[in-house]
């Protein structure tokens, strides 16, 4: 998949840009039906919310999943960011976000290179996030909220915040959310399972608690360019990953053409 000139203008403007319905029905319901078996599984991986039994996220189901380790190399995820990039391109992480009907938690206000930088000392941001739909995401469940133009401001003041959800996260204050979104407003992504969403990985984003009966399953590829791989691994492998090897795209059809996404 090639971004037109129009859509590689908004990604470098806005800091993001929407591919609705990306991946067909069939594609989406074997990658959702195993994300929930992933979920249920008991590994380290695997994080759970404050009551300790719903999913939060699972990280490197690539490395565990085979239907995960196809979507890791799709084309049809790697080919804009590695055009968007400029060149090859490694996974530094991967992650499948939960966000559980009525239990999903808030993911605070932070970017995400701030903690590739500040935890894995990714020399610059040269790296960003392609975030899949595996179920609609609607004003209901949860959406993504971005700030446009925020991934301008460079790296922001960031505490680390331990204790307002199960997952240790680099936060912004509040003072500073309210003079970004002063100047570029605020918009929040919402389509069908399938639609998918390129961000720049200094973008501000969020995400409020999902009270709504129905799941927001979100996939995250974060890809960084081979040059710009980290310099520092007090991380698990498995959250900040330490093989900078160029990912090669499979076919288009590697999805289509699995037979069953046993665990390896």
């Amino acid at each position: 998949m090639h971004l037109t000139d129009t859509q590689t203008a908004q990604f470098d403007t806005e800091g993001w840009v929407f591919l609705p319905e990306l991946f067909d029905p069939a594609e989406i319901a074997l990658l959702n039906r195993e994300a929930h078996r992933i979920f249920a599984m008991d590994r380290e991986e695997v994080f759970r919310e404050k009551d300790g039994t719903t999913a939060r996220t699972a990280f490197a189901a690539q490395n565990y999943n085979e239907a995960f380790r196809r979507l890791g190399r799709h084309p049809r995820l790697l080919d804009p960011v590695q055009q968007l990039l400029d060149g090859d391109v490694y996974m530094h992480q991967f992650k499948i976000n939960a966000k559980a009907a009525f239990n999903g938690d808030v993911w605070q206000w932070h970017q995400d290179y701030g903690t590739w930088s500040r935890d894995d000392a990714m020399p610059e941001p040269r790296a960003m996030n392609i975030a899949l739909f595996l179920e609609d995401v609607t004003e209901f469940n949860g959406a993504l909220m971005f700030i446009p133009r925020s991934h301008r401001a460079g790296v922001l003041q960031a505490g680390h915040d331990v204790q307002t959800t199960s997952y240790p996260l680099w936060t912004i204050d509040a003072e500073s959310i309210t003079r970004l979104v002063d100047e570029g407003g605020m918009v929040s992504p919402k389509g069908k399972a399938g639609s998918a969403m390129l961000f720049h990985s200094n973008l501000v984003h969020a995400s409020p608690a999902n009270i709504s009966p129905w799941d927001r399953t979100i996939v995250y590829l974060s890809l960084c360019h081979v040059d710009n791989h980290i310099r520092q691994f007090k991380r698990p492998e498995w959250m900040a990953h330490r093989d900078f090897t160029p990912l090669q795209a499979l076919g288009d059809d590697c999805l289509a053409t699995m037979e069953g996404a046993a665990a390896k």
